[in-house]
């Protein structure tokens, strides 16, 4: 199992006393930490933009920037993970410490610092960092799995039928063109029927591996359902997508996919929907789902293995 733990753990100091911070460098690098420094609030924030620390200790009282109003806009800001704020003062009421707390500090300390208890504090830093990304990941994992056709790693039918909508609203928002492309893998029942469901999982694999491999990195792929598969292709004109949707389907022809030591060929029919100028508003995903369906089915009908478009802003076939 990998930690999500990195081999030496980043800092950054921000105090305006120059001795106070090479003191405190001094100790957390003798204690196996990387450390970073900045004088004031500002800079600090200047250096979080720029790296990432999980660690950070700030003194309270500074020009320009004190360490309550850095705490706050630590918390305010988009930075990467989440930064352990640990605050420094000569101040020991109870108000204060509510004060610093409720500003986003997650520890408070109190000058004169004693070594042993600074780095009592990291360490307990460093574990709630360690399970701040533990879950995150988690989290991401999760989310992942649930957009994804686990047996392909297409993007799955919900996911597609989801962000589709977005992709039109953004076409129509920039005035770009958008098509959508549907494939289906001919004779799909014979492979499995022949060479059992696994050959049939494989070709399936096979087949999304082909398309990513054959459009561009903004294009993606969704498994609809069985062996038809929709590959959206943002800001590409309708002609455009009928030339993407060729190059497939002869790539498809020229896969020769190793199963338990039988080589299967397959063909694969296509249907194309799309706009050649920009998408009008009011378009919306279930007609070019439909279009898409329509194409494909002449595809099929027509002997298979070929490909067959429908334009957006022709009336429909049949």
């Amino acid at each position: 199992m990998t930690s999500n733990r990195p081999a030496r753990w980043r800092v950054l100091v921000v105090d305006d006393e120059p001795t106070q911070r090479l003191i405190t460098t001094r100790l957390l690098e003798r204690a196996g930490f990387d450390v970073d420094t900045a004088d004031n609030g500002k800079a600090a924030l200047a250096r979080l933009a720029e790296y990432s620390y999980p660690l950070l200790i700030t003194d309270w009282e500074m020009p320009e920037m004190d360490g309550v109003a850095l705490c706050r806009a630590v918390r305010s800001a988009a930075v990467d993970g989440y930064v352990y704020t640990i605050l420094v003062t000569s101040r020991h009421s109870t108000e204060h410490v509510v004060a610093g707390l409720q500003a986003g500090a997650d520890d408070f300390l109190t000058k004169p610092v004693l070594e042993p208890e600074l780095l009592a504090r990291l360490n307990t830093g460093k574990r709630i960092v360690t399970l701040e990304r533990s879950l995150r990941a988690a989290n991401e994992d999760n989310r992942r799995l649930s957009i994804t056709d686990p047996l392909t790693g297409a993007f799955n039918r919900r996911h597609l039928m989801a962000q589709l909508p977005a992709e039109i609203e953004r076409s129509v928002r920039y005035a770009h063109a958008l098509s959508l492309v549907m494939c289906d893998v001919d004779h799909f029942k014979r492979i499995n029927d022949s060479h059992g469901h696994q050959a049939g999982d494989t070709v399936l694999a096979a087949v999304v591996a082909a398309i990513r491999a054959n459009v561009r990195a903004t294009d993606w792929v969704a498994r609809y359902g069985g062996e038809e598969f929709v590959i959206v292709l943002p800001e590409t004109r309708y002609a455009n997508a009928l030339a993407v949707a060729e190059s497939l389907r002869l790539a498809m022809a020229r896969l020769s996919i190793e199963h338990h030591g039988q080589v299967l060929s397959l063909t694969v029919s296509f249907g194309v929907t799309g706009w050649d100028a920009a998408v009008p508003a009011g378009s919306v995903v279930d007609d070019m789902v439909a279009r898409c369906d329509a194409g494909l089915y002449e595809s099929k009908a027509a002997g298979r293995n070929r490909v067959t478009g429908q334009r957006m802003d022709t009336p429909p076939s049949g």
